[in-house]
C-alpha cells in the first residue's frame, strides 16, 4: 500500500490550502485516514483523521474549526481542506492509514505547507 500526499505550498496568513491523499497499491484493511504534520524541530502531532466506513471525523484542538477532512472512498482519496493558516500550521504534513486507536501503519512522503506574512 502507498500513499502521496500533495497540495502543499506557500500561503499567506489566513489563507487556504487543500491537500490530497491518494491510496494505491492494493486493499487494504486500515480503517482510518489521519492527517499528521510535524514542524521544524518538533515531535509529528495529529491533526485530523476521518473513518473509512462511517465518514466520523476526528480533528486535534488546533485544527477544529479551521480544518475539513472528507474522504472519497471510491477513488481512495482523501482530503484536508484547511483555512484560517496560521504560521504555526508551517509544518510538513503527512496522511497515514491505521486502526481506529490511531495507531498509524502506512505513511505517505509528506507535503510542505509554509505559511507566512
Amino acid at each position: 500500500v502507498q500513499l502521496q500526499a500533495s497540495g502543499g505550498g506557500l500561503v499567506q496568513i489566513g489563507g487556504s490550502l487543500r491537500l490530497s491523499c491518494t491510496v494505491s497499491g492494493g486493499t487494504f484493511s486500515e480503517t482510518r485516514m489521519g492527517w499528521l504534520r510535524q514542524a521544524p524541530g518538533k515531535e509529528r502531532e495529529f491533526v485530523a483523521a476521518i473513518s473509512w466506513s462511517s465518514g466520523g471525523t476526528y480533528y486535534s484542538h488546533s485544527a477544529k474549526g479551521r480544518f475539513t477532512v472528507s474522504r472519497d472512498s471510491a477513488k481512495n482519496m482523501a482530503y484536508l481542506q484547511m483555512n484560517g493558516l496560521k504560521p504555526e500550521d508551517t509544518a510538513i504534513y503527512y496522511c497515514a492509514l491505521g486502526d481506529n486507536y490511531g495507531r498509524y501503519k502506512y505513511f505517505g512522503q509528506g507535503t510542505l505547507v509554509t505559511v507566512s506574512s
